[in-house]
């Protein structure tokens, strides 16, 4: 599997306010999967970052696809060739 960087843009109304419940249960879902890593949301820019495991570019999309939150959405898939971080490190070994 390769990983993904989605870049979300979207414009905040109503109809996005009533779908987030359904949302975040999608979001979710994949997280519990191992298929979705990280998710974060910008209300100041309006954009989500996602990034995820998938086979290729079309299916990274269409995992997300799955959102009820889609339609409204422009979405940019961007295949990762490096991605670390604190998250990725054996802990720290602290001797007592």
């Amino acid at each position: 599997m390769k990983k993904y960087l989605l870049i979300i843009k979207f414009q905040w109304n109503e109809k996005i306010a009533d779908l987030i419940p359904d949302h975040r249960a999608y979001i979710n879902e994949l997280i519990e999967q191992g298929r979705l890593e990280h998710y974060a949301v910008s209300m100041e820019q309006q954009t989500l970052w996602v990034t995820l495991n998938a086979e290729n570019k079309r299916a990274a999309k269409k995992l997300i696809s799955g959102s009820p939150l889609y339609k409204y959405w422009e979405v940019e898939v961007t295949e990762l060739i490096v991605w670390d971080g604190q998250n990725y490190r054996l802990p720290v070994v602290q001797l007592n």
